[in-house]
């Protein structure tokens, strides 16, 4: 009788237990494999305090310190995260000028020293502090200070972070990527070092530009942070400093070119993609020269973008497609208006590229619509107007150099000064990418003013700061009160008297990329398409300001919002890459449940699977 009783129950707690599958299968609710679920640890004691994955500071609880055996290692007070952050932002607003090294290093740098030790004690607590406060604290671990900490990393390097590959490890590099902890990598931001931002060649020092992509793709995006790898490849300097100085940490030598650099370039991308099949590759900052081809010998067979030539263009056309809205205008009107570029390089080819391509879909994607939008730009970069007149012009800018015929008719010839262009061809849109401070003169703004559009668009775009083309100030008090400004650094606002506000907007690259990475990793898309860019872009970004906030000439974003921006362009990618056949599902969720979400449910996958900063219960076991 009782055997039969515990049978019944069996089978009643078995039914149970199929209705609430059923249950949950009906109702689609997907929740995150990130969870909270206990994580088992293989250290004890002063280790588990010395390693910022698992360290967790005066947070502990006395459960955990016994089982950890870390009890009288800390302060008795167990603190909540929210008492931890309290304490940490009273030390850092009073740390703020303690933590200089002299006169020289300015706060913004001492800021990211403050937050960099934070980093290296307990990076939970360090992303929730990033998080909660990422509109103050992007500009410190991202554009502008980043390029700054570039410029010093060899002095301020402390601890390892990310790993180095270099032409002396040719031949190693497949066996060097098993010394890298994690079994999984989702995201790697790689550099070799020649460009960053508009500093020019760094050399090795131009990891801190992948480090901080890389805060921004955990605290953004939610990749988890034991799943990234920040990567150098040093394949030498020609920055005649660096070969000079005995502090420089990278190869003494000159940089690697030809087939010797894709030779190393190879390797490093067969080596990673071994181990971790499914990682995703940013390439950042590689000089015009490799950028491009790079891009097209890979991006065919692994799943890799370059965000200076793919994420500034989608960022740009976000910004492009909001003027036309500010101006009153449709956005199917975008292909009517007139360019000016200054600026040949990756990131100004790269928007070329892309806003023509954008322009030729809006009027029916032909050939004729293709030649048709290559007119609407005139690409000004250090030697004036780019025309067919040109010897020796960049094959990559060639398609858009000027007929001879159409300057004539313009009064413009070849090589004709910025100021000169913009005079007379009166231009909708003046966009900045050529890494030249003040290059957007008084003259240059003052011609802007004979624009034939009612509200014409200054996009002063080069990082850092110093490189910007021109000032808001400048900007709305030579081309005036009505423009459309935006930047690719951070500004503030400008009064321009009367209450009314001249709106500095930030054409930032991280209102895309975190989202373009987080949708390929979702989606287990094999490739980065353009049409899974042009969705983040065109039907995401661009969309994402209300009516009322772009005829105000607010056409990006805030910062502060950068989750749900890249929720948003994540989803968009993930709907995309679904469309084109190219996804291919992400752990348990295989590509034929992909197919069977609608666009709210692929939201809530997004979101689900966004790491958060929480403490997690730490369970020790014995190796």
């Amino acid at each position: 009788m009782s055997n039969l009783f515990h049978q019944m129950r069996l089978s009643s707690t078995l039914l149970r237990r199929l209705q609430q599958r059923v249950t949950a299968v009906n109702s689609r609710n997907f929740t995150t494999t990130e969870g909270h679920r206990p994580t088992i640890v293989h250290k004890r004691s002063l280790d588990i305090l010395h390693d910022p994955w698992f360290n967790k500071g005066t947070a502990f609880s006395f459960t955990e310190r016994d089982r950890l055996h870390i009890r009288g290692l800390l302060p008795p007070n167990v603190m909540s995260f929210e008492q931890q952050i309290a304490r940490f932002m009273a030390d850092l607003k009073r740390l703020e000028v303690q933590a200089r090294d002299g006169p020289s290093d300015p706060y913004v740098l001492a800021k990211w020293r403050i937050l960099n030790r934070l980093h290296d004690r307990n990076e939970t607590l360090y992303y929730k502090v990033l998080i909660d406060n990422i509109e103050e604290y992007a500009p410190i671990v991202y554009t502008p200070t980043v390029g700054l900490v570039c410029q010093k990393y060899s002095g301020l390097f402390r601890r390892p972070r990310g790993m180095y590959f270099s032409a002396a490890d040719r031949g190693e590099m497949m066996s060097m990527v098993y010394n890298w902890p994690a079994d999984q990598v989702d995201m790697i931001v790689v550099t070799d070092g020649s460009r960053i931002l508009g500093l020019g060649d760094l050399g090795v020092q131009g990891i801190g530009i992948a480090i901080g992509k890389l805060d921004l793709y955990v605290a953004a995006a939610g990749i988890n942070p034991q799943r990234v790898l920040p990567v150098m490849i040093d394949v030498g300097t020609d920055n005649e400093k660096l070969l000079k100085d005995p502090l420089y940490l990278g190869l003494q030598e000159r940089r690697l070119d030809g087939e010797e650099y894709l030779e190393v370039i190879d390797e490093f991308m067969e080596a990673v993609f071994t181990r971790w099949p499914h990682v995703i590759v940013q390439f950042e900052d590689f000089q015009s020269k490799w950028a491009f081809k790079l891009l097209q010998r890979y991006r065919n067979n692994y799943r890799m973008f370059n965000d200076d030539v793919q994420g500034t263009a989608g960022v740009a056309i976000a910004g492009l497609l909001g003027a036309v809205r500010a101006q009153g205008r449709p956005m199917i009107d975008f292909p009517k208006m007139k360019i000016v570029v200054a600026g040949a390089g990756s990131a100004g080819i790269g928007v070329l590229n892309a806003a023509r391509k954008t322009m030729a879909r809006m009027l029916g994607n032909t050939e004729i619509a293709f030649e048709s939008a290559r007119s609407q730009f005139w690409v000004v970069d250090a030697k004036g107007l780019i025309t067919e007149a040109r010897e020796n012009v960049d094959p990559e800018a060639r398609p858009f150099s000027r007929k001879i015929n159409e300057t004539e008719r313009q009064g413009l010839r070849e090589g004709a000064t910025l100021a000169e262009v913009v005079h007379q061809v009166k231009p909708d849109v003046l966009l900045g990418l050529s890494a030249c401070g003040g290059l957007f003169s008084k003259e240059v703004l003052e011609a802007l003013k004979h624009s034939t559009s009612t509200r014409p668009a200054i996009f002063p775009m080069s990082n850092p700061t110093r490189n910007a083309e021109c000032t808001p100030e400048e900007a709305f008090s030579i081309a005036g009160d009505n423009i459309i400004f935006s930047s690719g650094s951070p500004f503030k606002d400008v009064d321009l008297g009367n209450g009314h506000v001249g709106h500095c907007n930030q054409a930032n690259n991280m209102f895309l990329f975190p989202g373009i990475g987080l949708g390929t990793l979702l989606s287990g898309s094999r490739i980065v398409s353009d049409g899974m860019l042009q969705a983040a872009t065109a039907e995401c970004l661009a969309a994402y300001m209300t009516e009322e906030e772009v005829l105000k000439g607010i056409i990006y974003p805030s910062i502060s919002s950068i989750r749900d921006i890249t929720k948003k362009v994540a989803a968009a990618v993930v709907k995309e890459a679904i469309k084109e056949d190219l996804a291919e599902g992400y752990r348990e969720m295989d590509s034929r449940e992909l197919q069977k979400l609608d666009e709210a449910q692929i939201s809530e996958f997004v979101e689900n699977n966004m790491w958060s900063p929480d403490y997690q219960t730490l369970v020790y076991k014995k190796d």
